[in-house]
């Protein structure tokens, strides 16, 4: 996660404007790692949702600005349940947290009595409330890890993460639900390996819920990528990676958005898009005008039912509990 001053991309009567603003309101403001750059220059802190998250208890200020989607801004809100949250762009949705309702989660409950439901952080606030511990991408291993081998694991949303820790814990009793990433699920394997032969020299860094995440670890397997250029990581660990690569040039599979604070890390190293139309409509509906808008006027405020927001933070703090990681989450 990134903290910094205002600079870059953004103008400076614009970026002096909202931090002019987020003073006088007593805020913070917190953006993705996928949010457009001007936004990402301007914010206080920078990194993925549960980091963000997580820091949002931990600061004084009593207004969070999240900018970010809604799932996000609800996360902080059942973390922070004190403090004001704020969401730019109300209508910024996830079609992962979209594939997955708390009704679904009851019904699938119902199929699998006793299973355990673990859920991807991003989710719905409902969705958590209904589920027994929540994960991010990078600890995701060690959360399946923590159920007694004996009992039925019902993992959602994400198809392609599901797969991945099925991979890696060697655990054959998970259910995994087929939801899917729309930004992530179009990185694919045909792409993925086109790159990496045009590309013979550079790292692949991987995030699990891409589409190529199985293909990644084929061309490993096959000896036609060697098994040290490949990384599949969250976005934090994509940052840490960039922070202590050595390579010419790393081929990133994720949300193009995460191209700015690698580029920022490692001035040394090229990073380049395995697909570069993969970039998620939702996170950029947060623009500068709007950003200045909600410190302006207090737009829009994100509530969670108290109920809703007890039970989801039992299913976050079980989480933690285990060892939420160092360098972010999802």
């Amino acid at each position: 996660m990134t903290t910094r001053t205002a600079t870059g991309p953004a103008t400076d009567q614009w970026a002096a404007e909202v931090r002019r603003l987020a003073d006088e309101r007593g805020a913070v403001i917190l953006a993705h790692n996928y949010q457009r750059p001007e936004i990402q220059d301007v914010a206080h802190h920078t990194g993925d949702s549960l980091a963000l998250s997580r820091l949002a208890v931990e600061v004084a200020a009593e207004t969070i600005v999240f900018c970010g989607v809604h799932f996000m801004a609800e996360t902080a809100k059942i973390l922070s349940p004190e403090k004001t949250v704020l969401l730019p762009e109300p209508a910024a949705g996830c079609s992962l947290a979209d594939t997955i309702t708390a009704a679904d989660v009851r019904a699938w409950r119902a199929e699998h009595p006793g299973a355990i439901v673990v859920a991807y952080v991003n989710t719905t606030a409902a969705v958590k409330a209904e589920s027994d511990i929540c994960c991010t991408s990078s600890n995701a291993a060690d959360v399946i890890r923590s159920v007694p081998a004996d009992r039925e694991i019902l993992f959602l949303p994400d198809q392609f993460l599901g797969a991945h820790v099925k991979r890696v814990t060697g655990r054959d009793n998970i259910h995994v639900w087929m939801g899917e990433c729309h930004v992530h699920a179009g990185i694919d394997g045909d792409t993925l390996r086109r790159r990496a032969a045009e590309e013979p020299d550079a790292e692949l860094f991987v995030h699990p819920e891409c589409g190529c995440a199985t293909s990644a670890l084929y061309l490993v397997g096959a000896g036609t990528v060697p098994q040290e250029r490949v990384k599949v990581l969250s976005t934090g660990g994509m940052l840490a990676a960039a922070e202590q690569t050595s390579a010419d040039k790393v081929l990133i599979a994720t949300e193009t958005g995460m191209l700015h604070q690698l580029r920022a890390a490692n001035a040394h190293t090229v990073f380049e898009p395995v697909n570069s139309r993969a970039e998620c409509h939702y996170m950029k509906m947060i623009t500068a005008e709007k950003l200045l808008g909600s410190l302006r006027d207090g737009t829009t405020e994100i509530t969670v039912p108290e109920d809703v927001a007890a039970r989801a933070r039992r299913s976050v703090e079980r989480m933690v509990a285990i060892g939420a990681p160092s360098r972010g989450g999802e």
